[in-house]
């Protein structure tokens, strides 16, 4: 770096992933962009190598490579000269496959074994595509539906034996109330993906069964209704089942969802702001397909029933509300400020990432300002005071140490 260049905040710009899954016009409507048919699935903003973020005509990546100083001395204590969160927008137009993401130890092991073994890390038989864990909060900007965590196996067997099912069901649903605790949410779910005759059975009478009880306002109700949806995107996928055994989960806008290492879930539909880890380690077990690591499986996902848990902001100075972390690679704010004050934004000594979701927002340092409207996110380095005027909304991304 020059003598005479200062660090100051730049515009970035995030870059565009399209699944299958993702919706057509939440994200270009954010963005300000023209829809171009396309599923817009993911927007991501964040120095993860395999789809970095750009500034000043260079990937987020190999400017930090040159400017590591604007991490902050405390991140790079820790992570070295890697940005250790990953902030996006995530819009799902139909449900996503099963999955859950490793810890750290699984995260290293396995990328390494899978190294050793020659696996290209872009095969489709890939699992680990880096060495990092990754925990993941996500943020609802709409309504959000999804599914989390295991329900207690007796009320999931109380629930499918609800359904009436003519075909004998103990051969794979027995274990739910023969066995305990973890065992018998291990045995079952991983039992529903084998995939074979008697399997593809159950599933299409579930699904069948279901549709006499998507009017009721119950929670069989609402497990019908479940079954039926995702029978929509996956008819006849043995797997169904397994995704039935999980909670569902309903996210108002501003909710927030904790989802660490280990944790099976799927997001079924709506917009929301995602920070997590820089990984992009997906262990999928259901509702897809692409290649399920079974033995991965068994390694990392928790088998334990646990409720959702749902994270709700605590506001720590004007105008910035703070989720609570869950992992030491991120922090999350949401910002929620109007015209009649200023705000200063928080981690000064970290390199943060501000993103505008709505309205528009001045930002001012010592010696530059910047007008950010909804769908313009900025890079801003570490001991960079940044304040905030105007009627806007956003979200601010920081390391979590």
């Amino acid at each position: 770096m020059r003598h005479d260049e200062r660090h100051t905040m730049k515009r970035l710009t995030g870059t565009v992933r399209t699944y299958s899954w993702g919706s057509y016009d939440a994200i270009p409507d954010i963005l300000g962009k023209e829809a171009d048919g396309q599923p817009w699935a993911e927007y991501w903003l964040g120095a993860h190598e395999t789809s970095p973020s750009v500034l000043d005509g260079i990937s987020l990546t190999d400017y930090i490579h040159t400017h590591p100083d604007e991490l902050g001395d405390r991140s790079r204590d820790v992570f070295g000269t890697r940005l250790p969160f990953l902030l996006k927008i995530l819009s799902a137009r139909h449900p996503l496959s099963l999955q859950a993401h490793p810890d750290a130890a699984m995260a290293r092991t396995g990328f390494i074994r899978e190294n050793q073994s020659g696996i290209d890390v872009n095969d489709p038989h890939r699992t680990f595509v880096d060495d990092w864990p990754k925990p993941e909060i996500l943020v609802a900007l709409s309504d959000f539906e999804g599914l989390c965590g295991f329900r207690d196996p007796h009320e999931t067997r109380q629930l499918f034996d609800g359904l009436n099912i003519l075909t004998p069901t103990d051969p794979l649903l027995g274990s739910l109330t023969e066995r305990s605790g973890s065992a018998a949410l291990a045995e079952t779910f991983l039992d529903c993906l084998a995939g074979d005759g008697m399997r593809r059975q159950i599933a299409t009478e579930v699904v069948s069964e279901a549709v006499n009880h998507v009017g009721e306002d119950t929670p069989l109700g609402e497990f019908a209704r479940t079954a039926v949806e995702l029978d929509e995107y996956f008819p006849g996928d043995p797997s169904i089942p397994a995704a039935l055994m999980l909670n569902r989960i309903h996210l108002k806008p501003g909710q927030a969802l904790s989802v660490p290492p280990g944790l099976m879930h799927s997001y079924l539909s709506g917009t929301g702001i995602e920070i997590m880890a820089d990984s992009n380690n997906v262990v999928r077990g259901g509702l897809t397909d692409k290649h399920i690591d079974v033995d991965s499986l068994i390694q990392i996902v928790s088998f334990q029933p646990q409720p959702p848990q749902i994270i709700e902001t605590e506001e720590i100075e004007h105008g910035a509300h703070a989720y609570p972390g869950i992992a030491n690679q991120f922090r999350l704010w949401k910002l929620d400020l109007d015209a009649t004050r200023p705000a200063m934004l928080p981690a000064t000594d970290l390199a943060r990432i501000l993103l505008i979701t709505g309205g528009y927002a001045v930002c001012s340092s010592s010696g530059d300002t910047e007008e950010v409207v909804r769908g313009q996110a900025m890079w801003i380095p570490a001991n960079e005071q940044i304040q905030v005027d105007g009627d806007c909304d956003g979200f601010l991304a920081a390391a979590g140490v």
